[in-house]
């Protein structure tokens, strides 16, 4: 039987913390970034979790 193989392109967009949960980065953060204020650009770089609805599916591509 063959191993599962794990999604790449999920690999390199989200990260498990020891604890289990999922990490993510934000969005909207890549082009017109000047009408959006400091303040909005600052907390866009900030990483956040999943929620518990999304976890299960990105782990299940994740193969964890």
């Amino acid at each position: 039987m063959a191993k599962m193989k794990s999604h790449r392109g999920a690999m390199k967009r989200f990260k498990v913390t020891g604890s289990g949960k999922v990490t993510r980065h934000k969005a909207y953060k890549s082009h017109i970034l000047t009408k959006k204020s400091q303040k909005r650009k600052r907390n866009l770089r900030k990483g956040t979790t999943l929620t518990s609805a999304d976890q299960k599916r990105i782990k299940s591509v994740l193969n964890v």
